[in-house]
């Protein structure tokens, strides 16, 4: 018996062994370099890269355009073409077997601007401006995917100077918690070299001498592996002020990093550590570790994804990427100061084409600290158990936790012209507060809201507008009225509540391009829907809504 035993474990090392023998065994990689016509390519330079796009192996084609590369360990690289007067031709991400067949194919300059610009894969983007292409070129190397083509690398050398992008928008209008409305804010992204990226926004209200939102974000690409991400931001608010206590204080650093395991498997993995604190005679400091990450499987246009959350998603709205963004927001419970975090797991599943796409997604809820938002309309309230920002007249306080669980599904399909469309459905779990005819305290009317079953529909229309530039986007997003927070608040891509509408117009552009201005106009809540007002025992009149309306306009400068 124990000399079956021995044999049958001999087997298999013997055959482990020569599994693993014939999967470290060298491939090849060959193929056949042409042109636009289908003409072989004598003497081009064919390089293979490694994920790093360092180069591996050089070699030359034959009188018949005909190259091969043996002896290369089984992994994914790059294969790279070149030749006299054409561009070069690089094929990114190639599985390299046993027998790797890569055909190249060289355009010349002239054919690449016959081509360009391609129609926009999205119906909101802007469309590709060729000449504004190439002198981006001076600046950077530039990528650029042809349609049924070759990826197309036009550089112009060694030497070339960072790619440096400022951009300058002035806004006015209605503002948010922790803002009266007037904003400054300027940007700076960089470009050092072709893996890295900077980017440096400081946002300020030139009303106060001191409230200022500012971030630093930093890039890295890793090639066929990813990318790693991390991204400070600050938020200084001495406004807002509760009873005793002045002045909010918000810190957070987020790093993540992002893995592509082959052609099926995607990743990424990431935590904020977010820092809140209350100056002016109050000890008040909470510090808090929000961990994130997903898992997705893809096979062809479809995808299965597994994500899992403690961050609540970042209020729905059409701004640009701010230290908001990044921070949690922060109430009162008990006269301490709290972040709004939770813990999100869903699994869903999306299918996209370049003409419709269609996603599913089942979730499970626990928040902790969901805040609820209300407008102050007459005498302003004590702030005891409250932040209270007197320049936007809003409150913060801190609601009961709650757990639950859901379901989203959406339908997105492209229009004539270039718009888009998109059906969205949530059913999920929101705080809402009952109805009073009768003044009541404030620790009463937040310790009344409860969690209830909230159903959300969603129509959303996008695009650009032909000659005109102006690109545009409205939606209508329905739930009860009651309901005062969001049924899916870690949802990453959900709409902001009732009717919205967001106008942007290029007006000018100044020496080719070098600066554009645009006007903008963003208008949340139009109808001033969702609204639960409430009178305190102290006279005030608040008004609950899960979006307050907000009316901006303002210009953006591209330098």
């Amino acid at each position: 018996m124990m000399r079956r035993l021995h044999f049958a474990v001999f087997i298999a090392l013997i055959a482990v062994g020569a599994a693993r023998a014939s999967a470290a065994a060298p491939g090849s990689v060959s193929g056949v370099v042409r042109n636009s016509a289908g003409v072989p390519q004598i003497g081009a330079v064919v390089q293979l890269l490694r994920s790093d796009l360092s180069v591996l192996a050089v070699v030359y084609t034959n009188d018949q355009g005909q190259f091969s590369i043996p002896s290369v360990q089984p992994g994914r690289y790059a294969v790279k073409a070149m030749g006299i007067s054409f561009l070069p031709s690089l094929r990114e991400s190639v599985r390299v077997r046993r027998a790797t067949i890569v055909n190249l194919t060289l355009n010349t300059l002239y054919e690449v601007m016959q081509w360009l610009p391609a129609e926009p894969r999205a119906a909101n983007a802007q469309r590709d401006d060729w000449a504004w292409t190439l002198r981006s070129a001076a600046n950077r190397p530039l990528l650029r995917w042809l349609e049924d083509g070759p990826l197309v690398v036009v550089t112009d050398g060694s030497g070339t100077q960072p790619r440096l992008k400022a951009r300058l928008v002035a806004t006015g209008g209605q503002g948010t918690f922790g803002e009266s409305g007037e904003r400054l804010t300027a940007a700076i992204e960089e470009t050092p070299t072709g893996s890295r990226e900077l980017l440096a926004r400081v946002d300020f209200d030139p009303a106060t001498d001191a409230g200022m939102e500012s971030m630093l974000g930093f890039r890295q690409d890793l090639g066929f592996a990813g990318s790693v991400q991390s991204v400070a931001a600050v938020a200084i608010h001495p406004e807002i002020e509760t009873q005793g206590a002045g002045g909010l204080n918000e810190a957070a650093m987020r790093t993540w990093e992002s893995m592509n395991l082959g052609d099926e498997f995607e990743a990424e993995v990431g935590a904020a550590q977010v820092l809140a604190r209350l100056a002016h005679n109050s000890p008040n400091t909470v510090i808090a570790a929000l961990p994130f990450a997903s898992v997705g499987w893809r096979k062809g246009n479809s995808i299965l994804r597994y994500r899992m959350a403690t961050a609540v998603a970042p209020q729905a709205g059409y701004d640009e990427a701010s230290a908001s963004a990044y921070l949690s927001a922060a109430a009162l419970r008990e006269g301490r100061l709290v972040l709004e975090h939770g813990m999100h797991q869903e699994i869903g599943w999306e299918r996209r084409t370049d003409d419709s796409s269609v996603s599913f997604t089942v979730f499970s809820d626990r928040l902790e600290n969901p805040v609820m938002e209300a407008a102050v309309s007459g005498a302003l309230p004590s702030s005891e158990g409250v932040l209270l920002d007197p320049s936007s007249n809003l409150l913060h306080a801190a609601g009961a936790g709650f757990s639950g669980a859901g379901v989203t599904a959406s339908v997105e399909r492209r229009l004539p012209a270039g718009n888009r469309v998109r059906l969205s459905y949530a059913n999920g779990d929101a705080l809402a507060v009952p109805v009073t005819m009768h003044p009541v305290a404030l620790s009463q009317l937040f310790a009344a809201a409860r969690p209830r079953r909230v159903q959300t529909y969603t129509l959303a229309l996008s695009g650009t507008l032909d000659g005109t530039g102006t690109r545009w986007r409205a939606s209508y997003s329905w739930q009860s009225d009651d309901a005062i927070t969001s049924s899916t608040p870690f949802a990453e891509d959900a709409a902001a509540p009732y009717l919205n509408v967001h106008l942007r117009q290029p007006i000018g552009a100044h020496r080719e391009g070098t600066m554009n201005v645009d006007a903008l106009l963003d208008v949340r809540n139009l109808l001033a829907e969702g609204y639960r007002p409430y009178v305190t025992s102290d006279g005030a009149v608040l008004i609950f809504a899960q979006d307050q309306r907000v009316v901006r306009a303002g210009l953006a400068f591209t330098f």
